[in-house]
């Protein structure tokens, strides 16, 4: 009797061991490609308003307000697909996705707060386009490619508005936030089931 149980817990073990280990090298694939569109159709609103705006406060209050907009669609439609396609928001994959998401996010906040006390406006959309990109890709590794490709792109632009006069700050927000995630939230859904 001791033997055949030990045999069956050390089966357990290993079937355990098997999971963990096949869970652990799986995709987060519940990125919600139409989600991103929705969030880019927001980002590019925003750009139009923000651009009107008269004060460099209304600018920030349009794209703060923009920025909670699309946390709450880009969460409501991650739910939407992983409950679609069958996908645990607490496995494995998808606690690394929201581990690597949420500190550049959080870090971002931080510094809107910082810029609006101190009236230093001027590279914020830079470091938002930086710090969005970085939590994409550290999400992303977990991720399927072109979320990856993704963050890559949002540095890039990143890159390119802190070399840029403040004016364009818009312009550069309206490509990433927008044109990003409306190109890449489509080839998502595409290839990747919505």
């Amino acid at each position: 009797m001791g033997l055949r149980a030990d045999m069956h817990e050390h089966a357990l073990d290993n079937l355990k061991y098997i999971r963990s280990t096949m869970e652990n090298t799986t995709e987060f694939t519940a990125v919600p490609g139409y989600g991103m569109v929705l969030v880019g159709l927001s980002a590019l609103l925003a750009a139009w308003l923000g651009n009107g705006a008269k004060t460099r406060e209304a600018w920030l209050a349009i794209w703060t307000a923009e920025g909670m907009a699309a946390i709450l669609f880009g969460f409501i439609a991650l739910i939407w697909k992983a409950n679609h396609s069958g996908v645990s928001l607490l496995s494995s994959p998808a606690r690394r996705f929201g581990l690597g998401f949420a500190p550049p996010l959080l870090a971002g906040a931080a510094f809107t707060a910082a810029a609006a006390r101190s009236n230093h406006y001027s590279e914020v959309a830079a470091l938002w386009l930086l710090l969005y990109g970085a939590g994409v890709i550290t999400g992303g590794m977990s991720s399927v490619r072109p979320v990856l490709m993704m963050g890559v792109a949002f540095m890039a632009l990143g890159a390119g508005a802190l070399f840029t006069p403040e004016q364009y700050n818009d312009i550069y927000l309206a490509a990433g936030f927008g044109g990003l995630h409306i190109g890449f939230g489509l080839w998502i859904a595409r290839k990747h089931g919505g």
